[in-house]
């Protein structure tokens, strides 16, 4: 045993006590004597090496995951801040460099803003398939990296729609960047097998030290539309008289939608004649817009608008309920007979949607109007260039024995092996080939082979924008079977189409 007053007993209570407020790095000498009381010191020595490996290993455990934690953080602030598809900027990390970029500049150049959208992009995505479209957005990124400064951050704020924040930047050298990045966005894009071209719209903002950046960015936003209405790939230059225009916009926007769901929307009827007897052979379907305050609006004005609105199968729909229900009273009133059409022109959008061949279904059914009377017109573009799905529907549109018409042909992208195979019955010949007709000795010779190719392919053709009695009177002794244009009437409003029907039914008798 050990005496009670001896001195190894406080130094042993100082050591346990040092231990406990986590001093492990403490320890107790061991005195000559070893005894029971040394045991003890030794002991409790071992005790606290043990904790001090236990304690270095824990901060080591605790140093590798808050590191972890560190670079998951990290990661995720660069998702967050990333477009997973290009690699480039989100439209959060745009905003926040935006907003950077105009503390920056307070004293210096202010900074612009670039907002751009891919002209043909939609049509890509169509044709082509999305897979290839995420191939265009890539090496659309590419580029616009490319065409910038290595201090202009590049966004992708979704879509096709892209951005540059472009910091300390004149409007001149902002210009310059914009035409540089146009130019490089017309070169070709090669998709494996193919090679197809892609432009732009391009909107520019200057920075102001009273804007935020959303406002900033809506400039952009304003400018670019004002360019995709210029035409393709253009840059255009934010100035504030485009709000109002947009403003004008928006509203004529919530107007047709309050028309769509009420009044204000009407029909117009062109008829289509037969050449060799000047009977009406059927009306091409037109809608208009009565405003209530800017009057008759033409299609050309509010069409696209609808389009871009996501409105456009509401429309379709709307224009194809109401054609066929006039088909149908005008039956009912002994006003046409069998051999009577109605044509209706459809989107590229509707032939996406195979709730469109029901919708083509149901409009017959409730009408009881026999099929072979209702022939839905396609834009030329839009049958040649359409994918698997829109082929399918028409094949489903042609089940139900409606009428498939090829629209405005010769504009673009005609093919015979497409005129041969499509299921199609007619071709609408565009206006622009009979311009000279009567006055050009060699438009002729071009009708007669239009006809002789589109005949060889086994279908007929109507001729639009007969204007004068000479087109007509060439047509008819061309062979040509019929016609459309202001030469026999301007579109009319559904009440005089019978007296017109009447009149030339009995100079055709």
């Amino acid at each position: 045993m050990f005496a009670e007053n001896d001195p190894r007993l406080s130094q042993l209570l100082d050591g346990i006590v040092r231990l406990a407020s986590g001093d492990l790095r403490s320890r107790i000498e061991v005195s000559p004597a070893r005894d029971e009381l040394d045991a003890i010191i030794m002991g409790t020595n071992l005790l606290a090496e043990d904790l001090q490996i236990i304690y270095e290993e824990l901060e080591q455990r605790v140093a590798v995951r808050t590191q972890l934690l560190h670079e998951a953080h990290v990661e995720m602030q660069k998702m967050a801040m990333e477009d997973a598809l290009t690699g480039l900027a989100n439209r959060s990390a745009l905003l926040s460099a935006l907003k950077s970029a105009q503390g920056d500049g307070a004293e210096d150049e202010p900074p612009v803003i670039l907002l751009l959208d891919l002209d043909a992009f939609k049509s890509i995505n169509d044709t082509f398939g999305h897979t290839a479209g995420d191939q265009v957005l890539v090496t659309v990124g590419e580029r616009l990296r490319d065409a910038v400064r290595s201090t202009d951050v590049v966004a992708r704020l979704g879509g096709d729609e892209f951005a540059i924040v472009m910091p300390a930047t004149g409007i001149d050298q902002a210009t310059i960047v914009g035409h540089r990045i146009l130019a490089a966005l017309e070169q070709p894009i090669e998709l494996h097998d193919r090679s197809i071209r892609c432009g732009a719209s391009l909107g520019l903002s200057v920075g102001d030290a009273r804007q935020g950046p959303e406002e900033m960015l809506m400039h952009a936003d304003v400018a670019m539309y004002a360019s995709k209405a210029e035409g393709l790939n253009r840059l255009h230059i934010f100035e504030p008289g485009l709000l109002l225009v947009r403003r004008l916009r928006t509203q004529l926007l919530d107007d047709l939608r309050t028309a769509l769901k009420g009044e204000g929307l009407v029909m117009h009827y062109q008829p289509v004649v037969e050449l060799a007897t000047g009977r009406i052979e059927g009306v091409e379907a037109l809608i208009r817009w009565n405003h209530p305050t800017r009057g008759l609006i033409m299609p050309d004005e509010f069409i696209p608008l609808a389009e871009e609105a996501g409105l456009i199968s509401e429309l379709g729909l709307w224009v194809l309920k109401n054609a066929v229900e006039q088909l149908r009273r005008w039956i009912a009133d002994s006003v046409v007979d069998s051999r009577f059409s109605v044509r209706i022109n459809i989107s590229p959008t509707d032939l996406q949607s195979l709730q469109f061949i029901e919708d083509v279904r149901c409009v017959l059914k409730e009408t009881a109007v026999p099929p072979d009377q209702v022939v839905l017109e396609l834009t030329e573009m839009a049958i040649v260039k359409g994918n698997e799905l829109d082929r399918y529907s028409l094949s489903g549109l042609r089940g139900l024995g409606v009428g498939i018409e090829i629209d405005d042909f010769g504009t673009g992208y005609s093919s015979i092996n497409y005129l041969r195979t499509l299921p199609v019955d007619r071709v609408k010949v565009d206006r622009s080939l009979i311009v000279g007709l009567g006055t050009d000795p060699t438009q002729s010779a071009l009708v007669a082979a239009i006809l002789q190719l589109i005949r060889a392919c086994g279908l007929e053709a109507v001729w639009e924008g007969v204007e004068t009695a000479e087109q007509a009177e060439h047509l008819r002794s061309l062979g040509c079977l019929s016609a459309q244009g202001y030469y026999f009437s301007r579109p009319l409003p559904p009440e005089q189409i019978p007296a017109l029907v009447a009149a030339q039914s009995s100079k055709a008798t």
